[in-house]
């Protein structure tokens, strides 16, 4: 498992797809924000939440084609099925590795492109803990939309499509968590709502990736 999670990091890193394609994503989306809205302090306080987490969201989908494709294209996800490893501990790992060079960085660069969009000193601690919950959802969910399309040419744009409606809960207890903590507000229930959302999704949705997969390779 271990060395099967390093070959993917290393593979992320090599294909393009790590941590750096993903921050200069996240980076062009915050700066252009402020040239559309406007400077004012005010109103891009106000909205950074939800920029910040739209940013973060999208800049997760620009890496989610390539989890399987490379091992598609070589052959070794046929290998995988076949190993004594499940394909559902295959999948999981998949979904770590792509969090580990996508989401992680995320995570860590946020509370510095929070500060281009204004926003107020209290949520920055919400900020991190909002996409330290909320991010690996968006990678177990990624990896589950990529075993739909796997062996799919150009499966990019039905990718998108088909993960983009189930990022949406984590999209917005995640906004409302930094937007309460921005506020002095109660952060118990978003915050319990989405660990709750990752906590399923994490649990769960390997299951059916892992089914997916089968079905494809068949």
């Amino acid at each position: 498992m271990i060395a099967l999670l390093l070959r993917d990091l290393r593979l992320a890193v090599r294909a393009g797809g790590g941590f750096g394609l993903s921050l200069a994503f996240f980076l062009i989306v915050t700066v252009l924000v402020p040239f559309g809205v406007g400077p004012e302090g005010g109103t891009l306080a106000r909205i950074a939440p939800g920029i910040l987490w739209v940013g973060a969201l999208l800049a997760c989908l620009l890496s989610l084609d390539r989890i399987y494709a490379l091992d598609f294209e070589d052959g070794s996800l046929d290998l995988l099925a076949t190993a004594p490893i499940p394909m559902e501990a295959v999948v999981s790992v998949k979904a770590l590795a792509h969090w580990l060079t996508t989401g992680l960085p995320l995570v860590l660069a946020a509370p510095v492109f929070g500060v281009l969009l204004h926003l107020p000193g209290p949520a920055y601690f919400w900020l991190v803990i909002s996409l330290a919950v909320g991010t690996p959802a968006l990678s177990v969910l990624g990896a589950f939309g990529a075993a739909l399309t796997v062996g799919l040419k150009r499966g990019g744009l039905l990718l998108s499509l088909l993960v983009l409606p189930l990022y949406v809960p984590t999209l917005i207890f995640g906004a409302e968590l930094i937007a309460r903590g921005s506020a002095g507000g109660a952060t118990a229930t978003p915050l319990l709502m989405l660990a709750g959302i990752t906590a399923a999704t994490v649990a769960l949705v390997p299951f059916a990736a892992a089914a997916a997969i089968r079905v494809n390779l068949r």
